[in-house]
């Protein structure tokens, strides 16, 4: 039972309905959009199923037909999950422990494509190109060894990028187990804590408060490790002195935001204040410059070339955002060679990210493109303040 807003099951007929549309448009026979348990966001977008150890798989025809694939050991799992009935257990998605299940024979991709009424495909779409495997791709292989497979991620992107009314309020609700996590932190930090008992404040407060689960590996670590754009709490002692970053934020029906606060245990030198005062600045600026009808890339030149005019470009390495739903980091990406438009409803997280040799910082919200003028932030926008924890 839900602790909080969910998927109606109405949504995801409708969303695999949308996909078939483009499968056809895109001269496809059939789509297979796969998933891992480390992103499951494509076979949890079109059935609601989480796959956990194994993989997971839905196949969509152009009629609409559709099924799930998942692995041998799966079955009443997926049948408790999903509400799509059409059901094949295949070995090609069996966990990486790689169990050989000596008898069982399992479902094929012939079976599976029979049974939603595509008979010897021509062209094959995959979508979740990064979470299929080589069992994946020669199971496809061997089942239809002259067609063509093709990277089809163009139709999860294009279903996923423009969020309805529903996934706005998971990934808002989200975002609020998030700051109750963050507030939760900021409260009890400090010297001599490590960065993992920081962590597990957070995960008390996701659980308690409802989320499925942390809507990614939470941040909670200090000093020079903030310096990494990607990294992992340890056992590490926080120091006074330290910039500690945190990241946080709860799963919500599959949906996965963060809010990101750099914080100084004790008081900041004036650099550290200098460059995460120009980062507050330069993330509320991103969602000045996110407005509906605007080619993307035009947001990621206008901040980088802003940057530069401040005399900032030695402390940048990427911003400003990045697509935001199922995954806390998902298509599309906001980069300067983006040439797809910004259409209302469009969710990024507003990702603002500089470091200098010996500390780093990240501001982060959810942000959502507005129907006119600014983007609108998803969550409260609470701790943006400059905040030195008294130790």
């Amino acid at each position: 039972m839900s602790n909080g807003p969910m998927i109606p099951i109405k949504e995801y007929a409708e969303r695999r309905a949308c996909a078939a549309k483009l499968v056809a448009d895109g001269g496809f026979d059939v789509l297979v959009a796969n998933s891992s348990d480390a992103d499951a966001s494509n076979v949890r977008y079109f059935s609601a199923f989480w796959p956990l150890f194994e993989m997971g798989g839905v196949a969509i025809a152009p009629s609409g037909k559709s099924a799930l694939m998942v692995g041998l050991e799966s079955e009443e799992f997926a049948k408790g999950r999903s509400p799509l009935e059409n059901l094949h257990l295949m070995k090609e998605y069996r966990e990486t422990a790689n169990p050989v299940y000596p008898g069982a024979a399992g479902s094929s991709y012939n079976n599976v494509f029979d049974s939603i009424g595509v008979k010897n495909p021509k062209r094959i779409g995959v979508a979740g190109y990064l979470c299929t495997n080589m069992a994946m791709y020669e199971g496809l292989k061997a089942a239809y060894p002259n067609a063509e497979i093709v990277n089809a991620d163009y139709i999860t992107t294009k279903l996923r990028a423009v969020k309805s009314p529903a996934e706005l309020a998971c990934l808002r609700e989200g975002l609020r187990l998030g700051e109750i996590a963050l507030d939760a932190m900021l409260k009890a930090v400090k010297p001599g804590m490590t960065e993992l008992e920081l962590t597990g404040i957070a995960i008390n407060e996701l659980y308690s408060n409802g989320a499925e689960c942390e809507a990614h590996t939470i941040y909670s670590f200090g000093g020079k490790k903030t310096t990494n754009a990607i990294s992992r709490a340890t056992h590490r002692k926080l120091e006074k002195g330290d910039i500690v970053q945190i990241n946080v934020g709860g799963k919500v029906d599959g949906y996965s935001p963060s809010v990101g606060r750099p914080f100084c245990l004790g008081k900041m030198t004036a650099q550290q204040r200098k460059l995460i005062e120009f980062g507050r600045n330069m993330h509320y600026k991103t969602f000045e410059w996110v407005q509906a009808g605007m080619v993307a890339k035009e947001v990621v030149i206008k901040y980088e070339e802003y940057v530069k005019q401040q005399g900032m470009e030695q402390f940048y390495l990427y911003g400003p955002c990045h697509g935001l739903g199922l995954m806390e980091v998902e298509q599309p990406w906001m980069e300067s060679i983006s040439e797809y438009i910004l259409e209302p409803n469009m969710t990024f997280q507003a990702d603002t990210f500089f470091y200098d040799k010996d500390f780093g910082l990240r501001w982060e919200n959810g942000l959502r493109v507005s129907e006119s003028g600014d983007a609108e932030m998803l969550n409260e926008g609470t701790h943006m303040d400059i905040i030195e924890i008294d130790c």
